[in-house]
């Protein structure tokens, strides 16, 4: 079996614990994630953002290689699209 995807990997064993993602847009921010999971290769999740009242859903993409965010706001009808995670780490204590 293939290597597992290392931002996902990273993500799944710091959570519930909160994660600073950086996404491909420059964003980096504190999420909550929860009922992080994989299932063979492929990585699912589903988190909020510390400063924000939106839900996000972390995936792979279709290859694997990349660990792409939606967004859902507390307004809206449906899931947009925000990039991809470059980084994650632990989130420092505050």
């Amino acid at each position: 079996m293939a290597d597992l995807n290392p931002i996902a990997k990273r993500i799944h064993n710091v959570s519930p614990d909160p994660v600073r993602l950086t996404l491909d847009d420059g964003t980096e921010a504190v999420f909550h994630i929860s009922g992080a999971e994989f299932f063979q290769q492929e990585f699912q999740a589903e988190g909020t953002r510390m400063d924000d009242d939106a839900d996000y859903r972390f995936v792979s993409s279709d290859d694997n290689e990349t660990i792409l965010v939606g967004r859902k706001g507390p307004e809206d009808s449906g899931w947009s699209m925000v990039g991809s995670i470059l980084d994650s780490a632990p989130a420092e204590s505050e």
